[in-house]
């Protein structure tokens, strides 16, 4: 997939002599640092918390939480975090 996004010229030019540096192009140093920034922190692996235990809500949607406005149903949110977390103890 293709994207466009602003990078500040000090940035690019940081990201573009390493890139020169390590004999890499931008672009593969952008994916790194992607996946890096993504990849599960060992902190939160270590402590055992779940996807779901980890993740941080926007504040009006976790009031809505609490207050039990989204009961009555399956949470897909819950199911994902189980899968995610099945899928994160496999990796270690």
């Amino acid at each position: 997939m293709k994207t466009t996004i602003d990078i500040p010229d000090a940035l690019y030019k940081k990201a573009k002599i390493r890139a020169v540096e390590r004999g890499l192009t931008l672009k593969e140093i952008v994916l790194r640092s992607l996946t890096k920034e993504l990849e599960p922190q060992p902190s939160d692996l270590a402590a055992g918390l779940s996807f779901n235990e980890r993740r941080k809500l926007l504040p009006a949607y976790e009031a809505a939480l609490r207050a039990g406005a989204f009961s009555g149903g399956t949470d897909s949110t819950q199911l994902l975090s189980e899968d995610r977390s099945s899928r994160e103890d496999a990796l270690l």
